[in-house]
């Protein structure tokens, strides 16, 4: 059982929690591994996926986990729904809430929106991205890949690299790693590093070189453009050449480091293939891992006993 009701973001959860995620995960994965992958554990649960802005790497991740736990899942897209002819969010969940839905995985652009529904329904919410706010279950499964590849992540050093400005998933690792003992460094343009970002407790870099030399693992974020509303760097080309991360700058330093990237990877942009697919590269564990993360996630805040 979690300290929490809801999965609303990193903030709210304790280190405890963090390392029951974890464990929980752990006896998930070998789960994973059986010829058959699933338990039953909720077969007795309705799920609902809603999703109000586009997705298809989390909603499937999420889906594939609720069924491989055995639970009912309803899926609710934004797009073609009574949400385009002007209805609201609560009128939405409500609607479906009527439909005896004991638990709600929500996307949506508005920072702040699992939290106003957190505080109008029953359902335990798990935020599945939440507008530049959090991402928690992205940051809950990169730090457990890290801890796979690196073991205690205490005094560790990550690098965030890219569009944090604009990122969910680099505050809500920055939240975990901070709790986990983590030491962060962001880099990118100045223009995508927000001010008086240090007052989380991380080093900021603009020279990405720098950065990598000084870190043990170097998660690489997208250029997000569909939030940005201004220009905020001349070209892609531009930004590739100074910011972007590739072979030879990998080669150049004098230690291995660990490459991830939450996806969907802009290749050429912020991250080479030939770094994307070598074998530095955890970005395909960070996928698998996703699915036990959010099988524990869903199934400790569903107040499960045991795992069959």
């Amino acid at each position: 059982m979690l300290s929490v009701k809801h999965l609303l973001g990193i903030k709210e959860l304790t280190v405890k929690d963090i390392e029951q995620i974890f464990k929980t995960a752990d006896n998930f994965k070998q789960v994973l591994q059986r010829p058959i992958k699933k338990v039953p554990t909720l077969r007795d649960t309705t799920v609902a996926n809603i999703f109000f802005e586009n997705s298809t790497r989390t909603r499937l991740s999420f889906e594939l986990a609720e069924k491989r736990l055995g639970a009912d899942v309803v899926n609710f897209s934004a797009s073609g729904s009574s949400v385009s002819k002007g209805e609201t969010l609560i009128d939405t969940v409500n609607n479906i809430l009527a439909m005896k839905v004991d638990m709600v995985v929500m996307r949506h652009a508005a920072s702040g929106a699992p939290w106003f529904l957190a505080n109008h329904i029953d359902a335990s919410i798990v935020n599945a991205g939440d507008g530049t706010n959090e991402h928690p279950t992205q940051a809950l499964l990169d730090a457990y890949s890290m801890r796979e590849k690196l073991g205690s992540l205490k005094g560790k050093r990550i690098t965030i690299i890219g569009d944090i400005m604009h990122s969910r998933v680099a505050l809500s690792n920055i939240f975990c790693l901070n709790k986990l003992g983590g030491e962060v460094t962001v880099a990118g343009p100045p223009t995508l590093i927000p001010k008086h970002i240090e007052s989380l407790g991380v080093r900021v870099e603009y020279n990405v070189k720098k950065a990598l030399e000084w870190c043990d693992v170097a998660n690489v974020l997208r250029i997000q453009l569909e939030r940005q509303h201004k220009p905020l760097f001349s070209t892609l080309r531009e930004y590739s050449i100074y910011y972007g991360v590739n072979r030879d700058m990998i080669d150049s330093l004098k230690k291995d480091i660990i490459i991830m990237h939450p996806g969907p990877i802009n290749r050429g942009v912020e991250l080479n293939s030939d770094v994307a697919d070598s074998r530095q590269s955890i970005i395909l564990d960070q996928v698998e891992n996703g699915v036990a993360i959010r099988m524990a996630v869903i199934y400790l805040l569903s107040g499960k006993r045991e795992v069959e």
